[in-house]
């Protein structure tokens, strides 16, 4: 089933499209008094998540996500990352921002591939910029953007660029994203996007979107993470997490036990500075080794903090977006936790990370 397409000059007139009206997450709708109900053990999230909406959503196609060109049913209908994404005028979610504005540490306007997308996150930002100092990022489509692109949403008040980048390989990225998925997406011309935000922008205020789970080996996510940090580019980790009707609906997740090492060898590289020669892969290209002191894994364990979800930072540089359910649904057991895991949560995530079977 093919979406349905209705003339640019009508869509203003009949459809509630960007920049006058934005999509934004249930738990951010939440936030703003927009949307009804309660955090789970208060995992309140401080990162206002906006998306561009458009009538036939978007243009790229990649297997995994929700707002892929063929995925069948109305554009409108579609979700993203398994949830609703509401919609409302853009100012009057300005104004909230700005009413709310103590609760908030950080505000995401997310792209999708549109020829109008970089005109209108540009619109979008300078509305929400308008009603507040609040710090923006912007979540961009690589391959509709260049230098001058970059440059303008940093003039219209995006202090950090994201990029979808999520395969952790260039086979990965052509399958899910690329030419044989039927999608625009090019690996090279993200690292080139990558690179010139990171000159614009500065260290750690640019960031890539890794998924765990699209057909990638740990060895390649080690080798990205590595690559992100020698050029200071913040790396976020999403798991996969299949959504109905897309081309990747019945592919199964990755086991936790995977997840949560790649979680902790992540950690280790970026905050202890763990080589590469003390990670060991199997014929696979699965971790089977990690020579990494006990006692430092025992203590990351304690802390909780490579487990929790990874986004952009507030004004503390403490984690804004924290995605609550993003990666999984209420009553399945965390991928990452929106707040800091307590005592019974690091048992768990001990437990799930087998370390019997990759440390001597």
């Amino acid at each position: 089933m093919t979406k349905t397409l209705l003339p640019v000059a009508e869509q203003a007139e009949h459809l509630k499209i960007s920049p006058e009206h934005v999509r934004i997450s249930v738990a951010a709708a939440m936030v703003l008094g927009l949307e009804k109900g309660r955090f789970y053990r208060d995992g309140v999230t401080r990162c206002i998540n906006l998306l561009q909406n458009y009538p036939e959503g978007c243009w790229a196609n990649c297997t995994y996500c929700g707002l892929a060109r063929e995925r069948p049913g109305a554009a409108e209908d579609n979700s993203f990352i398994r949830v609703g994404w509401p919609l409302f005028e853009t100012d009057l979610v300005a104004d909230r921002i700005a009413e709310h504005r103590e609760k908030i540490g950080r505000v995401c306007i997310a792209q999708v591939h549109d020829k109008r997308a970089n005109a209108d996150l540009i619109d979008m930002t300078r509305r929400v910029r308008a009603k507040s100092d609040v710090l923006i990022s912007a979540l961009v489509s690589a391959n509709l953007l260049d230098v001058d692109s970059l440059r303008d949403f940093k003039d219209a008040g995006a202090d950090i660029v994201g990029l979808g980048l999520d395969a952790a390989s260039e086979d990965v990225f052509e399958k899910t994203r690329g030419r044989t998925a039927k999608g625009p997406h090019t690996w090279d011309h993200h690292w080139y996007i990558v690179e010139a935000a990171r000159e614009m922008y500065g260290p750690m205020n640019v960031n890539c979107h890794v998924v765990v789970g699209l057909g990638e080996t740990d060895e390649e996510l080690v080798e990205l993470f590595y690559r992100l940090k020698d050029i200071d580019v913040a790396g976020y980790l999403f798991s996969f997490n299949p959504e109905p009707g897309t081309a990747m609906a019945n592919v199964p997740r990755a086991p936790l036990h995977r997840w949560r090492r790649i979680q902790l060898v992540k950690h280790l590289i970026e905050d202890s500075q763990l080589a590469r020669s003390r990670i060991r892969f199997d014929n696979d290209g699965f971790i089977n080794h990690l020579a990494a002191e006990r006692s430092l894994v025992d203590q990351l364990i304690s802390s909780g903090r490579p487990f929790m979800t990874e986004g952009c930072p507030d004004e503390e540089g403490e984690v804004a977006c924290n995605r609550p359910f993003g990666s999984y649904k209420p009553g399945e057991e965390f991928r990452d936790y929106p707040f800091l895991p307590i005592l019974s949560d690091q048992q768990i995530i001990a437990d799930q990370l087998r370390l019997h079977e990759i440390m001597a």
